[in-house]
């Protein structure tokens, strides 16, 4: 009788172990899933964060490559105005000798037409 009290006794004791060690594991498991969802958590923000710098800082090198851009521009159409005028300057200077001489050429009564 002792023995069988002894026996169920044991049995308890066993049952009562593989019973804590299946809330010891459970809770384990709950506390990694727990630890990987915060890792991804974190993971997540700070891939949103270094997408934000990165469009970021993109934004900014594209503003002053436009800047650069425009400033280039400016100077390449002063540049082309500056041609422009010293030939148009030389171009009118050109009619007006020729406009000159064909005029003085002509008999005082004709005028060009």
């Amino acid at each position: 009788m002792e023995l069988i009290k002894k026996i169920k006794q044991t049995e308890a004791q066993a049952q009562e172990i593989v019973e804590q060690a299946k809330a010891e594991a459970a809770s384990l498991a709950e506390q990694g899933r727990q630890y990987r969802r915060q890792l991804l958590e974190q993971a997540e923000r700070e891939r949103k964060k270094a997408v934000q710098e990165a469009v970021s800082q993109g934004q900014s090198q594209a503003r002053q490559e436009i800047e650069s851009l425009k400033a280039q521009a400016e100077k390449q159409r002063q540049e082309l105005r500056q041609k422009a005028e010293h030939k148009k300057a030389a171009a009118v200077a050109r009619v007006m000798d020729y406009l000159g001489s064909d005029f003085a050429k002509r008999p005082q009564n004709q005028v060009p037409v």
